[in-house]
């Protein structure tokens, strides 16, 4: 058994949540205790509350089967099942409006290390529960019991690790069984302000020289993407500095001398990951992207990239037919990698400029659709963007004398 603190929380509880979730903790609890069951808040929940940090998700953890405990609030509470999976042991329902999501207590496993876990045991011990977490912040568990509510039960220091703001694994082989654990150290330090234990930190570098790639490679897609789409120039110096980035890719990679952070926060991309990422991409082969598992339009943004680096471009003309089909990201990785001049011209400069002139202008002047449609609209392109104020019948003009 491993030794236990408890803690009450009650103040923290009560001023952390809104008067809607404490009544859906309450109605739960009753039932819980009424049928036997025993009800936590474990995990980020406990961790954002103890920081009064924001927190999207609700998720109540049930000790034994939580599908079972939602049929009963089915039954007792007229609670609404909304889904279900056995597998897990889990399922989500609606209480008063809300989406709480149910889980049973469950140990795991890893019989192939870097790859998902298998489910043991569902309805375990509270403890085993916790045991197979990533880090001691994220093992606090907040009872919502009747005998002991908001008690704070922490089998593994995580209470004064929180304190002292460190992010530290909870055994020796915890990212030899789950690599994706060094980028969810890098994204919870970041974004909390902490660092990484000094012990767990060793283990990282250890790990790092020496990497089992025969792991889930759409695992450390997703954990990259919740890392870098909070758009941190700090977490981009750690992940290059402490040769994260090796989980990727086995070359060496340095870091661009470029504020990528300042160039996001500028032009807002949509997809912000994907420029962080893309940076590293473009210097890869193809079977990079189809590990990653990526999208076809995340592979489209980095091979773009990689067929206009190093580009060169005679004028503005060049620049725009070039840059004016990208998207966006494709744009800023080039920018970060020595483009900078050509994008950001493009951007601030040639990007607004458009042709009032279409297709039903030339047809209506009796041009037959033709190779010449194109060779004109580049025409007069070339024009507009010498006299970007230029009118649309003076570009009707200009296009007239071209077909002539």
């Amino acid at each position: 058994m491993v030794p236990m603190n408890i803690i009450n929380l009650y103040e923290n509880y009560n001023s952390y949540f809104s008067s809607e979730f404490k009544e859906i903790f309450k109605l739960c609890s009753q039932t819980a205790f009424k049928n036997g069951y025993r009800l936590y808040l474990i995990g980020g929940l406990v961790r954002d509350m103890l920081l009064n940090e924001k927190s999207n998700d609700i998720d109540i953890t049930v000790k034994g089967d939580a599908i079972e405990f939602a049929h009963l609030l089915e039954k007792e509470l007229n609670v609404k099942i909304l889904s279900i999976h056995k597998d897990f042991g889990t399922a989500k329902v609606l209480i008063n409006g809300e989406k709480i999501d149910l889980a049973s207590t469950r140990s795991e496993t890893y019989p192939k290390k870097g790859h998902l876990p298998q489910v043991a045991e569902i309805g375990c011990s509270l403890e085993k529960d916790v045991l197979r977490r990533d880090f001691t912040i994220n093992s606090l568990a907040l009872s919502l019991n009747e005998d002991n509510f908001a008690q704070l039960i922490d089998y593994v220091g995580g209470f004064e690790d929180l304190k002292a703001k460190k992010v530290k694994i909870l055994h020796e082989k915890s990212f030899i069984d789950d690599p994706t654990r060094i980028l969810r150290a890098l994204k919870y330090s970041t974004r909390l302000g902490f660092e990484v234990e000094g012990h767990s930190l060793k283990l990282q570098e250890e790990y790092l020289e020496n990497i089992n790639y025969d792991m889930c490679c759409k695992r450390v897609k997703n954990e990259i993407k919740k890392t870098f789409e909070a758009n941190s120039q700090k977490a981009f110096d750690i992940f290059i500095g402490q040769k994260i980035y090796k989980l990727i890719t086995k070359k060496e990679v340095r870091k661009p001398e470029f504020d990528i952070e300042k160039l996001i926060n500028q032009y807002k991309p949509k997809h912000k990951w994907i420029v962080y990422l893309g940076i590293i991409a473009v210097f890869e082969d193809d079977v990079f992207c189809d590990q990653l598992e990526l999208t076809k339009i995340e592979k489209s943004i980095i091979l773009d990239a990689k067929n206009l680096l190093n580009k060169e471009f005679k004028n503005d003309f060049e620049i725009y037919k070039a840059f004016h089909t990208q998207n966006l990201e494709t744009l800023l990785i080039l920018a970060v990698l020595g483009e900078e001049k050509p994008v950001l011209h493009y951007l601030e400069n040639l990007k607004k400029i458009k042709l009032h002139i279409n297709g039903n202008d030339l047809l209506q002047m009796g041009v037959t659709p033709s190779k010449a449609f194109s060779e004109g609209f580049d025409f007069v392109l070339k024009e507009k963007l010498k006299n970007p104020k230029m009118k649309k019948q003076e570009e009707l003009e200009i296009i007239k004398k071209y077909l002539a």
